[in-house]
């Protein structure tokens, strides 16, 4: 099994930053594509960043420029920082990640709990 638990979410004013962290535990061989999603009251769930294992980001339109995916693979851990937060990014920000466990060749996705970010304006 795999827990992923995220931290450092909040509540900010509107052009303020937070970094959110999420560390990867359990038994497996390897972490693939490590990616952040947000759901929003009354809306559907959203991939804001994604990062691959060798680094490489791609970014929902919204937050390019604003912000960062970051991962230490030795640490198993992906960051997001997000600088110059508005009111719209209030969300349940989630960590996923696709995971090759022992014994199998098949990635499997798990998700965090998610951590909630409030931005005030």
């Amino acid at each position: 099994q795999v827990q992923l638990a995220e931290s450092g979410g909040g509540l900010v004013q509107a052009g303020g930053s937070l970094r959110l962290s999420c560390v990867a535990s359990g038994s497996f061989l390897s972490i693939y594509d490590m990616r952040w999603y947000r759901q929003a009251p009354g809306k559907q769930r959203e991939l804001v960043a994604s990062s691959t294992h060798g680094g490489s980001a791609s970014y929902l339109d919204s937050a390019k420029g604003r912000f960062t995916i970051s991962r230490d693979n030795a640490k198993k851990e992906v960051y997001l920082q997000m600088n110059s937060l508005k009111p719209e990014d209030t969300a349940v920000y989630y960590c996923n990640a696709d995971v090759l466990e022992f014994g199998t060749t098949n990635l499997r996705t798990y998700w965090g709990q998610g951590t909630q970010v409030t931005v005030s304006s």
